[in-house]
């Protein structure tokens, strides 16, 4: 538990980088962080204003039955299947963190005090399951402040614009290529020219757009590792930046143009991107790589809790981080291309095995559901 005084001390960074405009949402969810009041507390004293999921922290939480086994045994005498089991769990843990989180929302009006829930990974290339996915989260939540997490595939694209044409809050997920950030955007223009048309009030839809960080690094730094030049080793721990900072240059063209203009002027509200993936992979690298040198206005930075701990005790936040070092960026990631690392080769991999990583977690969430039913003398069918 974080006494006052802990937390007097320690809020300092985290309440620089809330001032410089950047929301601290945490990547994170359980019911035992709910119900301990933990989550609360990391709202009430650590600058925490939403909360991201994902098939694999869900596997974690929930996985080990831990807080769970009512619920489950409640299921199991319903005979309920394992994807109904496991939706059942995943809402109501999201509902219930959407209500810690709801004086948030209220207070900034809808712009943070969110929770987020993914649509069935394995739905990734199906643009009408996943609308319909999408759809029934909304019902099953049934809280204002949820965003719906949809991948950003390309059959991502077109159930953003279905989605948000019907005036539900999106969270777009596993966006890494400068490319396809854009044509996220795009999705989310025309998702809102939708819903205008539709006479639907624009003020009530927000979203924002997940740019993966920490892996980007993983990939390049493993290539530039295995060339073992002085010119590779330089470029280590460089390439995530200015992926992430040229993604926030994409985001100023965007939403400084006409077409979003003539939205803006029916009250729609700007996609914020989200730095996602932050907690850093090599253990070379501070703590606090991908929070201290991504801060920028309008932006949200999802953190694991170790990452925000460590900003919290050591995080040395500056200002703005990202806006001035957009030529730098283009400098590292050309630098990255003449060694022959391609650039499009390694952004295609990652949306690739980031899709299969969650598809492997969920079925082991499934998996992990599906006995414990068993155990409770019921099929799972």
């Amino acid at each position: 538990m974080i006494t006052v005084t802990e937390a007097t001390a320690t809020a300092g960074a985290l309440k620089r980088l809330s001032d410089e405009g950047v929301s601290i949402w945490l990547d994170d969810l359980s019911r035992r962080r709910i119900s301990s009041g933990n989550l609360a507390e990391l709202v009430a004293r650590r600058h925490v204003v939403g909360v991201t999921t994902n098939p694999s922290i869900f596997q974690a939480a929930i996985g080990s039955g831990e807080g769970y086994e009512e619920q489950l045994a409640d299921l199991a005498v319903r005979g309920v299947t394992v994807d109904e089991a496991v939706r059942m769990m995943t809402t109501a843990d999201v509902r219930a963190a959407a209500d810690v989180l709801r004086p948030v929302y209220d207070a900034t009006g809808g712009r943070d005090g969110r929770v987020s829930i993914e649509v069935d990974p394995r739905l990734a290339h199906d643009t009408a399951a996943t609308v319909a996915e999408a759809k029934q989260l909304a019902w099953l939540v049934d809280r204002p402040n949820v965003m719906i997490k949809i991948p950003a595939t390309e059959a991502g694209l077109p159930a953003i614009t279905e989605v948000i044409g019907l005036g539900i809050s999106v969270n777009v997920t596993l966006i890494f290529s400068l490319e396809r950030y854009r044509q996220v955007m795009d999705a989310y223009l025309a998702g809102l020219e939708k819903a205008r048309a539709a006479g639907l009030d624009l003020s009530t839809v927000h979203s924002v757009a997940s740019f993966f960080v920490s892996r980007v690094d993983s990939e390049i730094d493993k290539r530039l590792t295995l060339l073992g030049t002085d010119q590779a080793r330089a470029l280590k721990g460089r390439a995530a930046l200015a992926n992430a900072r040229l993604a926030y240059e994409a985001y100023e063209d965007v939403f400084g143009g006409a077409r979003w203009t003539a939205l803006a002027g029916a009250r729609a509200n700007k996609q914020r991107p989200l730095w996602a993936s932050t907690g850093v992979k090599d253990p070379a690298y501070k703590d606090t790589l991908y929070v201290a040198e991504l801060v920028a206005p309008g932006t949200v930075n999802t953190m694991p809790e170790a990452t925000l701990d460590a900003t919290a005790d050591h995080g040395d936040i500056t200002g703005d981080t990202v806006t001035g070092g957009y030529a730098q960026a283009r400098a590292d990631l050309a630098a990255v291309e003449r060694l022959g690392i391609s650039y499009d080769e390694v952004v295609r991999k990652l949306e690739s095995e980031g899709v299969a990583k969650f598809e492997a977690a969920w079925q082991e969430l499934l998996t992990a559901v599906g006995k414990s039913l068993d155990s409770k003398g019921v099929d799972a069918r």
